[in-house]
């Protein structure tokens, strides 16, 4: 992600701006700010009122925590024998090279039935799913392995995050 996380809060909104082709009055204009409010904010003379945050990471196509640099957290093993199948979430994202987005929250009983059935989900999604081994993150999840289990970016700049969380 070009060392993103290490930079200041202004650094990664001109960032994730420039990389969505976004100039700072388009975003200003889609956050209810002037470009001057922008230009502040990507050289760190002030910060986005919070309630922007979420604005702003949804029009990047990022989590706040990202927008924020706040480290992902990565896969923890829990006592497999506490986990309830059906309070399980599993949630897909992903990001292709040509900025489409797709995210997918939905129980992990359903998303697993979805992802082995082999249904079309019609868009450049699914070739770059079709890689993923499913039965193989069943196994993990089974195991006691919960979090981000899958984060891949492939060599064309297509992204794929899978995450199963226990509600």
């Amino acid at each position: 992600m070009n060392n993103i996380d290490n930079k200041t809060l202004g650094q990664r909104i001109a960032y994730y701006r420039k990389a969505r082709n976004i100039t700072q009055e388009e975003l200003g204009e889609k956050c209810g700010v002037s470009s001057q409010a922008v230009s502040k904010w990507e050289n760190d003379l002030s910060a986005p009122d919070i309630t922007l945050l979420g604005t702003l990471a949804g029009l990047f196509g990022i989590t706040t925590d990202e927008l924020l640099g706040l480290k992902q957290q990565n896969a923890t093993a829990v006592n497999p024998e506490t986990l309830n199948p059906d309070k399980l979430l599993l949630k897909i994202q992903v990001e292709s090279s040509d900025n489409d987005t797709v995210k997918v929250n939905i129980p992990y009983k359903l998303g697993k039935a979805f992802l082995t059935s082999g249904i079309s989900m019609g868009n450049k999604s699914e070739s770059v799913l079709q890689n993923v081994d499913f039965d193989q993150i069943d196994e993990m999840v089974k195991m006691g392995l919960l979090g981000t289990i899958v984060d891949i970016k492939s060599k064309d700049g297509d992204t794929v995050k899978i995450i199963v969380e226990q509600l």
